[in-house]
């Protein structure tokens, strides 16, 4: 059978036409641009569960599960020269300066830097200088934190609690320092108890933790509302700024049952056997 040529040439267009669409999607929807090697599932930040909560600091919480969940810790000394240098050990996880602004990859990001809450600095590796004159810049302040967060700026959590880690500063010199003067100005602690406050409720449930006289113990406590944090028989008190993690850390020094509580709220956090 013959085919006129105006049929012929508008199948030909409309063949054309379908490889130009075809080229432009990707089953049936549209081609969402990412990095070769990355399926569509993860440049659309699919890992783990978005959270309401955010940060404190307006980021929106990505909780993942704890096995396996990113880590980090943070430890500082002062600069002969200016200011600190400050050390990441991360775990679970790595820097990835060239996909900031990308999807949600597990284990992949960067992180911040806050003093007392106020947030100083975006981190691209395991090192940065931290200069006196940024801390005077943000107000001063000692309780430095380092937080992890994926390429699209949500912060990795846990428990609804974001991953971090908190030291102190030490003064810094201006003359050189000894070696004894360089170590980590806050030992990893012993014992450390996260705990999180949302709608009057305890997570996890308030329970009995056994810990050794003379050991080092760090609360992390979170609540959704104002608060304050104090630990019976220690005499251990810090605010609870609403919507942001709190670190309480102390030597179990005495023996005996002590309680840890809200003020305000008046709940039981949990108990804390000291043999």
């Amino acid at each position: 059978m013959r085919v006129s040529r105006p049929v012929l040439a508008a199948v030909t267009v409309l063949t054309a036409g379908a490889l130009v669409f075809g080229a432009s999607a990707c089953g049936g929807r549209a081609t969402t641009h990412h990095k070769p090697g990355t399926s569509h599932e993860q440049a659309g930040g699919g890992v783990g569960r978005l959270l309401a909560a955010d940060d404190g600091s307006g980021n929106r919480l990505r909780q993942v599960d704890a096995e396996g969940a990113p880590g980090v810790t943070v430890a500082v000394r002062p600069d002969s020269e200016d200011g600190w240098n400050v050390h990441l050990s991360v775990r679970n996880f790595r820097f990835t300066p060239d996909s900031v602004g990308g999807a949600a990859l597990l284990g992949r990001g960067h992180a911040r830097l806050f003093l007392d809450g106020h947030p100083l600095a975006r981190v691209y590796g395991s090192w940065y200088h931290l200069p006196a004159s940024l801390v005077r810049a943000a107000g001063g302040g000692t309780g430095l934190t380092a937080r992890l967060y994926a390429d699209d700026h949500t912060a990795w959590a846990v428990n609804a609690t974001p991953v971090q880690a908190t030291t102190s500063l030490a003064t810094p010199s201006a003359t050189a320092t000894s070696p004894a003067e360089h170590r980590t100005a806050t030992p990893r602690p012993d014992t450390t108890l996260e705990i999180v406050v949302s709608h009057g409720r305890v997570s996890p449930d308030p329970g009995r933790t056994e810990i050794e006289k003379g050991r080092t113990v760090e609360l992390r406590v979170r609540s959704d509302r104002a608060d304050t944090l104090h630990v019976h028989g220690y005499d251990k008190e810090a605010r609870l700024p609403a919507g942001r993690t709190v670190t309480l850390t102390f030597t179990a020094d005495r023996s005996g049952l002590f309680e840890v509580e809200t003020h305000e709220s008046d709940l039981l956090l949990t108990q804390l056997v000291v043999r």
